[in-house]
């Protein structure tokens, strides 16, 4: 058996996403012959700032804003065509000229995945997972009733129209007998948009598993940028608060269609707090002008929504699974600066659920509800000095070096890249 020896590096969320791999994806990119998306869709938001020029990306690759690499929209990728060409539009008229494949094999997102995303989240009530109204779930829910429409059906009409009709008429009953929703876009339109996208997509839609097993066979570099994190994973997340994809880096070979047996990075990335959008309990979640404070220093509002992010401290539970699930080599740690002048900086190392300490995540959605947060505080670090980036680990002051290794010991896995700034150039590597 060949065991090929491309360079490959992967690079997930360790937290509720959010938590800045745009950037960490950027640092790596410039290095990277191809760079990946494996799953998810424009649920996904990831901002990017290069040289002062703010990138806000949902669906093509951070890697895009370097030109060079080869940006690949990957089978496990649901694409909404409509939102694809509106983001190719956008890095054009940012000057770039988008070097980008979509897998022929990637599942379509259609106007009645939309529509029955809110009407089932109103069904869920208080079990909704407060989704982004992009029509994920509905768009993965008809993959595995194998009433799916894929990437390859828009260039062929005949097909298309075989399966619209059974993929309209289903979802259309749904959105409307079940959940006493309405639906009034007729097929016809639906029919005429999608086959117009699909010749405005024709030049960039290939077969990204033979591309990407051809690349890996030749040694190239390649880097898979994982969306979302790993408590939104469908398995392994806080279920059923979770998205509809597998986040986890595991998932990459299903993704990509290349069973890639050795990875030589994963990275996992985690803010050095938290912060969430969507519903969910969340044990360690702040409130008040601490929270507020928190928010507006870290300007967290989502990318894709501009909802408000909750905002809490560190939880290591989460944090631990983060590096068992996925295998993580080691961490990147971003937006240490957001925490300059706290005095004190509570991390949760377990929970206490019904008067017992737990340390690994629970499946029981009964035991996360209960959930109060076990806290370890260490001092926190005043403002960093001009520049620091230019000095290296050991510049860094040593409170923040301090809450780093603790960090460290807790999860038992190495802080490697410190992000303390929004910019690619203010990273520190260890």
């Amino acid at each position: 058996v060949t065991l090929y020896q491309s360079n490959i590096t992967a690079i997930v969320g360790a937290q509720w996403g959010d938590e800045g791999k745009g950037k960490i994806t950027d640092f790596f990119a410039g290095n990277s012959d191809y760079v990946v998306r494996f799953h998810g869709g424009n649920n996904a938001g990831h901002t990017v700032i290069v040289d002062g020029e703010t990138y806000k990306l949902h669906l093509i690759p951070s890697g895009i804003v370097y030109g060079s690499p080869v940006s690949v929209i990957a089978n496990g990728v649901v694409v909404d065509p409509k939102a694809l060409i509106d983001e190719i539009a956008y890095v054009i008229n940012k000057g770039i000229n988008p070097n980008l494949m979509v897998s022929d094999r990637a599942h379509v997102i259609m106007p009645y995945h939309i529509a029955l995303d809110s009407v089932l989240s109103g069904h869920q009530a208080n079990l909704a997972a407060g989704s982004t109204g992009r029509g994920i779930a509905p768009v993965y829910a008809d993959k595995m009733f194998r009433n799916g429409i894929r990437v390859v059906d828009l260039l062929e009409p005949n097909i298309f129209k075989e399966k619209l009709i059974k993929g309209y008429s289903f979802s259309k009953n749904l959105i409307e007998k079940a959940l006493g929703g309405t639906f009034d876009i007729s097929m016809d339109s639906i029919y005429d948009d999608y086959i117009e996208y699909g010749n405005k997509l024709s030049s960039y839609i290939c077969d990204t598993a033979v591309e990407l097993f051809n690349a890996h066979k030749s040694g190239k570099s390649i880097l898979f940028e994982g969306a979302q994190g790993i408590s939104l994973d469908v398995d392994h997340g806080i279920y059923p608060y979770t998205t509809s994809s597998n986040t986890a880096a595991g998932h990459i070979s299903t993704g990509t269609g290349v069973s890639f047996r050795d990875i030589g990075k994963i990275i996992g990335v985690a803010k050095a707090y938290l912060s969430r959008v969507g519903e969910s309990p969340l044990p360690t979640e702040i409130h008040g002008d601490e929270a507020n404070e928190l928010r507006e220093k870290g300007a967290e509002y989502g990318t894709t929504t501009g909802r408000p992010r909750r905002v809490g401290w560190l939880d290591l539970v989460q944090v631990r699974q983060a590096v068992r699930v996925n295998g993580l080599t080691e961490i990147a740690l971003t937006k240490l600066d957001i925490l300059n002048g706290f005095k004190t900086l509570p991390i949760c190392i377990a929970y206490e659920v019904e008067g017992k300490q737990v340390k690994e995540m629970p499946a029981s959605l009964h035991d996360y509800r209960c959930a109060k947060p076990i806290y370890t505080s260490l001092p926190g670090w005043e403002d960093l000095p001009n520049n620091i980036w230019d000095m290296g680990f050991d510049a860094l002051p040593k409170t923040m070096k301090d809450y780093i290794s603790y960090i460290e010991k807790e999860v038992e896995c190495p802080v490697k890249i410190v992000s303390v700034g929004p910019q690619r150039h203010e990273t520190i590597l260890r």
